[in-house]
């Protein structure tokens, strides 16, 4: 089966694969197995023996449907406890498998480097580069952005995204917004917020990397409109 995977998919990771939680590395192995449960990006699954049972307790969440080919545990560590983050299968391609829900720890790591959200499909990858289209951007008729300098990242499977210099862009509309996320390719995106001069306000519109991963090292500081949230023009054209 070729990628992209449109049914469940399973392979070996060749890489050391480390678990964080309550100062713990709770996991620690070269047989971490890559699942594709959907399409989009794969998840790690480990070897029930690869977590030490030490680390797991019975899960009491009274409103869990009872699966019968599947048990739910508590992940716990000392003071420690992530409810309900550890998943062991019984039955079908998984059988002797566990699951960690990746947001309930504290860290992963892929080798020595830290990974977010979720492991690196090995099958896509993202590519930076310095464009000269004329892009322009506006919400609700004021212009946000204006720039020849553009620099587009492309991403495999997903649409192209346009970051543009802070300089070529409405500072005095952006408001700091508390919200991050989390990618595995690009890092931790902080985001701003839009403040019209009618006093509109779009929440969490832009998005940009002070500190990207290296090999996206060139949107430091750029900012990315969501494209799907603003009117944008590609060398005079509307898109």
């Amino acid at each position: 089966m070729a990628p992209p995977f449109t049914a469940a998919h399973i392979e070996s990771s060749p890489r050391r694969i480390r678990v964080l939680f309550g100062g713990k590395y709770v996991v620690d192995t070269q047989k971490a197995k890559l699942v594709w449960e959907h399409q989009y990006f794969p998840v790690y699954y480990f070897d029930a023996e690869d977590l030490p049972s030490t680390y797991l307790r019975p899960s009491t969440a009274s409103n869990k449907d009872v699966k019968p080919d599947a048990e739910s545990y508590d992940m716990v560590v000392g003071k420690s406890i992530a409810k309900d983050a550890v998943t062991k299968f019984f039955t079908g391609d998984v059988a002797g498998l566990v699951k960690i829900e990746s947001k309930a720890m504290d860290a992963w790591f892929e080798e020595d480097e830290q990974v977010w959200n979720h492991p690196k499909d090995p099958y896509k990858r993202c590519d930076v580069l310095q464009s000269s289209r004329h892009i322009r951007v506006e919400l609700n008729g004021v212009e946000l952005a204006n720039t020849h300098k553009p620099r587009l990242l492309f991403e495999t499977g997903l649409r192209v995204r346009t970051y543009i210099p802070m300089t070529d862009c409405r500072v005095d509309l952006l408001e700091n917004s508390t919200l991050t996320t989390e990618c595995p390719y690009k890092g931790v995106a902080n985001y701003y917020s839009i403040r019209l001069p009618n006093g509109q306000v779009t929440k969490d519109i832009v998005w940009w990397y002070r500190t990207p991963l290296v090999q996206v090292g060139d949107i430091k500081g750029f900012m990315a409109f969501y494209d799907e949230k603003v009117d944008v023009w590609v060398d005079g054209i509307k898109q």
